[in-house]
């Protein structure tokens, strides 16, 4: 097996990092790139669904993205140590019928020794919200690195 790093133990600069690789992954929105982040049985809960393995992730994001259109995401580190990270994060996305909505959310992470998420647990909220009141406004893809975080946009 190949090492993903950063590695653990995290530091604030590497879980930082960490953080940003997978912000920029889910704003690639490709299923098969971002379960390779994850260790082949992976276990997740996110929101009330539990998954496990790398296929059952992939399966999750492509109906994800399916239905969250136009998605853009913002995570930024609230904690770490060792090998574990807490992320909290927002993101933004309209559905078929052209309705936005804001999605708040924390995640804890855990790591094997070669950089691989073995664990993920994500509590998530959406709300609704007019088109006017969206502040991710970047073209699809990677956040620029001069877009605010979440902290500088007041979330």
């Amino acid at each position: 097996m190949s090492d993903r790093p950063p590695l653990p133990p995290f530091t604030a600069e590497t879980a930082a990092k960490k953080a940003r690789m997978a912000e920029d992954a889910w704003n690639g929105r490709d299923p098969e790139r971002v379960s390779l982040a994850y260790t082949p049985d992976s276990v997740w809960r996110n929101r009330s669904e539990f998954l496990t393995g790398r296929e059952a992730i992939v399966a999750f994001l492509q109906r994800k993205w399916a239905q969250e259109l136009e998605y853009r995401l913002i995570k930024e580190v609230w904690t770490f140590g060792g090998d574990r990270i807490a992320v909290r994060f927002a993101y933004e996305w309209h559905d078929a019928e052209g309705r936005w909505f804001r999605s708040y959310g924390n995640e804890n992470w855990e790591f094997d020794a070669h950089g691989l998420m073995r664990r993920r647990i994500a509590s998530i909220n959406d709300l609704a919200i007019p088109e006017a009141d969206r502040k991710f406004h970047w073209p699809l893809g990677r956040r620029p690195d001069d877009h605010p975080g979440l902290t500088d946009l007041g979330l």
